[in-house]
Order: structure tokens, then sequence, then C-alpha cells
């Protein structure tokens, strides 16, 4: 799938990459300009499992993935072309390690014009989509889920920092944050 990819994208011009999380507060990769950015037709979603970044096969956690409708704001970085190769080949270590994310060059807008941008989707056909989850499994997995990279819920509060730092807000992933600070008996909002 790297093969595809980077002959795909054919090495002629420098390469955006689309950060939608992590990708935000923790690229490890140099890049030479990074804009704000949105792109339509995804929205980022706390709908995906990890068994091992974020949780155990036991005790799951949850990552950020881009899911088909909406929008998603985020950030571009652009890659220098003689760098594309060795950026991507890490990139795939660390994003395709289980070849569960769908790699698109998606159309992104910034303030200085679009972008062609590489970004890492999910289907809702891959076993690793969690579907529509309820509030009290949010609470569940964000009280216990933890990986090699720390807890889900470290994760999700460090993406929405991030995203502030940014100018970017997400009132869906506050709400999410919010479970774990209301006492599970107060009743809540609904339309996570």
């Amino acid at each position: 799938m790297l093969e595809r990819f980077l002959h795909h994208w054919g090495g002629r011009d420098d390469l955006w990459i689309f950060g939608y999380a992590s990708l935000i507060w923790r690229p490890d990769f140099e890049f030479a300009e990074h804009r704000r950015a949105k792109v339509h037709g995804w929205h980022r979603a706390l709908k995906m499992w990890s068994r091992i970044n974020r949780g155990t096969p036991e005790c799951p956690g949850l990552v950020f993935a881009l899911l088909s409708g909406g929008s998603c704001h985020g950030v571009v970085y652009r890659v220098q072309r003689h760098e594309v190769p060795e950026v991507v080949a890490r990139l795939w270590l660390r994003e395709m390690v289980t070849g569960v994310y769908d790699p698109r060059l998606l159309r992104c807008t910034t303030d200085k014009g679009p972008v062609q941008a590489l970004a890492f989707t999910l289907s809702r056909r891959s076993p690793n989509f969690t579907g529509e989850l309820s509030e009290a499994r949010y609470r569940e997995i964000f009280s216990a889920a933890c990986g090699r990279y720390g807890s889900t819920h470290d994760y999700a509060r460090q993406t929405l920092e991030s995203l502030r730092h940014h100018g970017i807000s997400d009132d869906a992933l506050a709400r999410l944050l919010n479970l774990t600070a209301l006492p599970a008996s107060q009743p809540r909002e609904t339309g996570l």
C-alpha cells in the first residue's frame, strides 16, 4: 500500500499531510510549512478501536479516525518533495501498523488556497470501527483503557488542547471529555 501511494503521488511536488488528532500535537516529522485546514466530506470521530497504542486486547481503547460525512478542521503540513519517501515510510510505520486506515489524498481548504493532502480515513465496514457508543461506554473506556502510548482519555484531552491551541473548536470532543467530569447519575444532553 505504501508503494502504491508513493506511485500515485508521483514525486513531482511537495506533499501535504492532514493532521486531525495526534498528528497535530506530535507530527514526528520535519515540515516546511503548516496551515490550519478544513476538509469537507469527512469528520473527526473517536470511533476506532485501539488494542495496542491506547488500549489492550482485554481492555480496548479508542483513537480518532476520519469518517465520511460532515467536515473537519485540522492542520496540514507541507513536506518537501525530496523528504517525502522517508517521511511517508515513517508515517506508515506509525499509522498503518495494522493496515486499518484507508490513506487518501483529500482536498483541504486553507487561508492560502486549497491543497491536496494525505489523510488517514476509516471505513465503517472496518472491524476497528466501533459503531455508536453510549455515554456509559465512553466513560468506561476513558476510565480504564491504557496502552503503550498512554490512556485513551489523555489522547483525547491532548487532541482537544492542541486543537484549541490552533484556534480550532471541537464541541463534540469537548462534550465527550466532559462525560468524565460529571457524576454518572447526573442527566446529560444527548446528541454525541
